[in-house]
């Protein structure tokens, strides 16, 4: 089992958003080389000028530090209704969007794209289920021409916490990407998160992980207590509190029959004056406490097999 791991650029937005900076940090201050890039550090409705003038910027600091740009995803300021959008003009708006946001992932060589599956409102989960279920669907098939035609190897979906946000429960997360499966030009897949609170009768992570790992070439890391996404770096003070263990992470990914992950820190230090000064001290301890793992993994398969 090829285990990778990585950081997804949440943590950099609003604090390390010049390109030369943040692929500095990821490779000299965190240790890392693969990241998820993620649409609040350059946001596809930005003029086409500036857009062009950043990611060529981007990809020459990316060569200079020997960074990876696996895959793209949204994040805080663009988790919306998107493709459920109650109104039809935004979500033919946001389908426009990720166009635009996966011609930019070309350019940097990013081989998945995705988000969550869509937000209803409360209205629209309460009067218009099923139909913008099947309207999101149908926009999802539509965007994976668009995504393989820009060279894409697959589409993924973040299992989120609550029923209004989809995929909040084993079985509709597979039903969800089956549904995408029936027609379209390359596979959708899952991007779990291990803190993430779903169903209550299904918040323990380690079955997520076992029954759909396989499934999930991406992972986002957390470190968190039960019933919480408290996004915690993997530290001594959270580690002793928190559920997340990489041994067990590991063992469960085996048992899912998974070939390999890309394990994704996706980790958040709240705006404090307590914690705006560590966010990369913490990052490091994380990317080291998993290397470690990572390392005891990879030693125990060799002795396995002599």
């Amino acid at each position: 089992m090829k285990i990778d791991l990585g950081v997804n650029l949440g943590f950099a937005t609003n604090k390390y958003v010049e390109p030369e900076t943040w692929t500095r940090v990821v490779s000299e201050e965190i240790g890392l080389s693969k990241v998820q890039f993620v649409a609040d550090i350059l946001n596809p409705s930005l003029p086409e000028e500036y857009i062009d003038s950043q990611v060529k910027r981007i990809v020459g600091s990316c060569e200079r530090y020997g960074v990876t740009i696996e895959s793209m995803f949204t994040s805080t300021f663009t988790r919306v209704n998107h493709f459920f959008h109650p109104d039809r003009e935004a979500r033919e708006y946001w389908f426009e969007w990720f166009v635009k946001f996966a011609a930019i992932g070309q350019r940097f060589g990013a081989k998945s794209i995705g988000s969550h599956f869509g937000i209803y409102s409360f209205d629209a989960y309460e009067k218009r289920r099923e139909e913008l279920l099947e309207g999101a669907v149908k926009i999802w098939q539509r965007f994976s021409r668009r995504a393989s035609d820009l060279g894409y190897e697959y589409l993924i979906f973040e299992p989120m916490s609550i029923p209004r946000e989809l995929a909040n429960t084993v079985a509709e997360t597979k039903k969800l990407m089956d549904m995408v499966n029936a027609d379209s030009a390359i596979p959708m897949k899952v991007c779990l998160d291990v803190g993430h609170a779903p169903d209550p009768s299904e918040r323990d992570p380690y079955p997520w992980i076992e029954s759909l790992g396989a499934d999930s070439p991406i992972i986002h890391l957390q470190q968190t207590v039960l019933n919480k996404s408290n996004h915690w770096p993997f530290i001594k003070e959270y580690n002793d509190q928190g559920i997340i263990e990489p041994k067990k992470v590991l063992e469960s990914l085996r048992k899912s029959g998974a070939e390999g992950s890309l394990l994704l820190f996706e980790i958040s230090h709240r705006e404090h004056s307590d914690t705006d000064g560590r966010i990369l001290r913490d990052l490091r301890e994380s990317a080291d406490y998993w290397k470690e793992a990572i390392r005891g993994e990879h030693e125990s398969c060799r002795s396995s097999r002599d």
